[in-house]
């Protein structure tokens, strides 16, 4: 496949961040996506948390499996590193990877036929591990590279492009990260970069499984009248529960205060989100009420979006294996093979 370079010309005067970089250093190629995909506001979401977090671009690891929302990585941090894997396969390799180099930002973009179908159980584990990463799945509840069927997270009741109805029900993948122990859980809309943006932020930062399940309208195949997934449909049934403000260490905290309740939470490096309550009864550090809240609202035919659910303390994968802090892939012979001495240490400790 032929991917578009983008000019490496910059207008001297664009913005830039702490690192000297502009916005469009933090871009990929030319999208091939179809005009008007949800999938390019994530990607430019995705692009403007970055630069927003002065993250040097060869500190991702970008990784993915397989369908339009897999190409996506493409078309953002030109400059990371990047991994595409086979059909489903995407959260095992990059278990395997933030086990080798933990200093590394990993960062997983799939889809909802590569999660929620054939990669559900590698989706799974690497929420019930805690694996820090920050998992995006681009929801748009078809298969689009297949000429649209109903994908697992398609809405019973939701009706294809040429009348079909789906008689199945859906895989909400929020409340699976929720049931598995995820530490950060979100919902939102591609077309609400207000909302995706910060969550983004946050979930970069965040230490530990950071999941963000993206409504993400097919302009192709799944933006018709009937369809559960549509731009139309979400701005119609969108349950914000909170507005959200992220701040990083050493910025000055400042917010124009909405009516409610304000929620701050400080998290593990300082960072602080700040979550203005639409929502006056929900908690977003109370993981079975964020289920119930998820499941009441789909009764009603209602999309929650905003941060479900966090902790601020949470625990990754390298906390619960007690690895060293030293990265494995830089460890040497000597720190790898201890010897026979130390092995017959380990085989006393467990006769």
């Amino acid at each position: 496949m032929t991917y578009l370079a983008k000019p490496k010309l910059h207008h001297p005067e664009l913005p830039v961040n702490k690192l000297g970089y502009t916005r469009r250093d933090y871009e990929g190629a030319i999208s091939t996506l179809c005009a008007g995909c949800g999938h390019d506001s994530i990607s430019a979401a995705i692009v403007q948390a970055c630069f927003n977090l002065d993250i040097e671009p060869h500190k991702v690891a970008k990784l993915s499996g397989i369908g339009c929302s897999s190409k996506a990585p493409t078309y953002f941090l030109g400059g990371s590193h990047g991994f595409n894997t086979v059909h489903g396969r995407m959260p095992s390799v990059l278990t395997g990877a933030n086990l080798a180099n933990r200093d590394l930002i990993y960062l997983g973009v799939s889809g909802d036929g590569d999660s929620a179908s054939i990669g559900i159980g590698q989706f799974a584990h690497s929420m019930r591990r805690s694996v820090n990463m920050t998992y995006i799945v681009m929801n748009n509840g078809v298969y689009g590279l297949t000429k649209g069927q109903f994908s697992a997270t398609a809405d019973q009741g939701s009706k294809s492009k040429r009348g079909v109805v789906n008689a199945d029900a859906p895989v909400d993948l929020a409340a699976l990260a929720l049931q598995l122990g995820a530490t950060f859980v979100a919902r939102s809309f591609s077309g609400d970069k207000a909302q995706l943006i910060p969550l983004i932020e946050a979930a970069l930062e965040h230490d530990g499984a950071a999941f963000i399940d993206v409504i993400s309208p097919c302009v192709t195949f799944n933006n018709h009248v009937g369809s559960t997934k549509s731009y139309d449909y979400v701005r119609e049934h969108n349950e914000a529960v909170n507005r959200i403000d992220f701040f990083v260490p050493g910025h000055e905290i400042t917010a124009d205060y909405a009516p409610g309740t304000l929620q701050e939470v400080i998290q593990h490096d300082g960072s602080v989100l700040r979550l203005r309550k639409l929502d006056a009864e929900y908690d977003a550090h109370d993981r079975i009420g964020a289920m119930n809240h998820l499941q009441r609202h789909h009764a009603l035919g209602e999309i929650v979006t905003g941060l479900l659910f966090i902790d601020p303390e949470p625990h990754d994968m390298h906390a619960h294996l007690n690895t060293v802090d030293t990265p494995l892939n830089l460890l040497d012979e000597s720190a790898l093979c201890p010897g026979a001495a130390a092995l017959e240490r380990i085989n006393a400790g467990l006769r």
